[in-house]
């Protein structure tokens, strides 16, 4: 009997928050040109609606779980909390956004209409059952967000950022493909479910060998994506050369989705395989957060020292998919989370500091930001020990269940090795609190213009989120403990 392609309802329903993104997206480029420049500060507006439609869209189809468009897109509880992880870090850019567009003088429609477009490819990966749809959600996020990090066109670094990025970006992305060729040819499919089927029952020695290089070949892609070493060499240039919001935006949201499909392609489809692929993951993780931590503590500029920071921690993630187990995915989604409230308030902060043309960013120049602005630096000051782990933040939290996951996998040096790098990472951090509090103010506190709504709004907001996983951290872990479950 022939497949009935067609689509229904409730496939449109599992598929809403993309589609909502999308046309958003596509009418903010529509508008453009029939707005005046007076009016264009609405397209801020029509995005945050398009992305709180569509938050409201991803709880919907929450509701109905289950596979849609022929097994290639899954809604479950997993997908869920990505795609509400990823639509809440593109609220919160928005809100970042807005003053630092009017100051650089940059027209905002193609940079909404681009950040909407990544966001959708963001929540397909986190909703992708298949290999194919996993390639297609990567490349429409990571195409978008090639050009937002070149954003600002008359400015060399953005250009530098956008270049060096893309050309690598492409390399890792060639990787990728062609595990997903390998993978198909051993099994004769791309669904994860059906690869997951095929190793567990027949294949022997030869296809088994098979599946562990195209593993290897695909964690290479996957391993770009969420800058994990060896493969991280992109993210510091990247991180300081793109505007300070769509590096906000960078350390977040598509990492998050990027570690969404390697957890799910990794513990679905190469489960069976386990034994071939943990020892990369495990190594890579050391590894990652080794080159973070320590090349951190020789940075003086701050985006430059956040994106080291943020390599570190995409290496403590891949200590919870190195533990390959349930409690393991529970805590790198809780973590995700914590990660994601910290650094976007740290960049919030970075954003609002560094003025027209990104002057201010340096470690230095931060000095006396306490006695400046009170408040802006106390709430820097939660992202900061959160980032460290100082307990009663989320970030304590995060760091405690993932490596709760790997001791109870038997990982036990990386655990021990992975808290002497968290001790390596206070350092560095601490050291802007000290330049905050005990330093003399400097020329940047002279021009220090006051908080711009939407950075007040965020920083609140994630500090809040920040405090609430620390001090009632069952309100997120209950829901992710039980959505991680890939393997049903």
């Amino acid at each position: 009997m022939p497949a009935n392609f067609a689509p229904t309802a409730l496939d449109y329903l599992r598929f809403l928050p993309e589609i909502l993104l999308i046309v958003a997206g596509t009418l903010i480029m529509v508008m453009e040109p029939l707005l005046g420049e007076n009016k264009r500060n609405a397209f801020s507006s029509i995005t945050l609606v398009g992305l709180i439609a569509a938050l409201v869209a991803a709880v919907a189809a929450n509701d109905h779980p289950g596979l849609s468009f022929s097994n290639m897109l899954i809604v479950d509880g997993f997908a869920t909390f990505f795609r509400v992880l990823v639509i809440g870090v593109g609220i919160f850019t928005v809100l970042s956004s807005s003053q630092y567009l009017r100051r650089e003088h940059a027209a905002s429609a193609e940079y909404y209409a681009l950040l909407l477009f990544s966001i959708s490819g963001q929540c397909v990966m986190a909703t992708a059952n298949e290999l194919i749809m996993i390639f297609i959600g990567l490349e429409i996020s990571s195409i978008a967000t090639y050009i937002l990090a070149g954003y600002l066109r008359d400015d060399k670094r953005n250009n530098e950022a956008a270049l060096k990025y893309f050309l690598l970006g492409s390399f890792a992305t060639a990787f990728l493909l062609y595990g997903i060729a390998w993978i198909y040819g051993s099994t004769g499919s791309t669904n994860l479910t059906e690869i997951r089927n095929i190793l567990i029952t027949g294949g022997g020695a030869h296809s088994l060998t098979l599946a562990g290089t195209a593993a290897a070949l695909m964690f290479v892609g996957f391993a770009f994506k969420v800058s994990a070493a060896p493969f991280q060499i992109w993210a510091p240039d990247v991180y300081q050369g793109a505007p300070a919001p769509v590096t906000l935006f960078m350390s977040a949201g598509p990492k998050a989705a990027a570690f969404a499909v390697f957890m799910r392609v990794f513990i679905v489809a190469f489960g069976p395989i386990t034994n071939r692929w943990e020892p990369f993951v495990w190594s890579s993780a050391l590894l990652t957060m080794v080159i973070g931590n320590f090349a951190a503590l020789m940075q003086t500029n701050i985006k430059r020292l956040m994106a080291y920071s943020s390599i570190a921690h995409a290496g403590y993630v891949m200590v919870a998919i190195a533990a390959h187990n349930q409690v393991g995915v529970a805590a790198a989604m809780f973590y995700l989370a914590a990660y994601a409230l910290m650094n976007i308030g740290a960049f919030a902060v970075i954003t609002h500091f560094s003025r027209q043309g990104e002057k201010y960013v340096n470690v230095d120049d931060l000095a006396g930001l306490g006695w400046k602005q009170p408040a802006t630096a106390a709430l820097f000051s939660i992202f900061l020990l959160s980032l460290i782990g100082v307990p009663l933040t989320g970030g304590f939290f995060g760091k405690f269940y993932i490596f709760k996951a790997a001791l109870d996998a038997n990982l036990v040096w990386l655990s021990i090795l992975g808290l002497l790098n968290g001790a390596v990472a206070a350092y560095y951090y601490l050291r802007i609190l000290v330049v905050m509090y005990m330093h003399e103010p400097g020329e940047s506190m002279v021009t220090l213009e006051p908080l711009s709504p939407g950075i007040r709004t965020t920083l609140w907001a994630a500090a809040l989120g920040t405090l609430i996983l620390g001090i009632f951290p069952s309100l997120l872990l209950n829901f992710a403990t039980s959505s991680s479950a890939l393997v049903k």
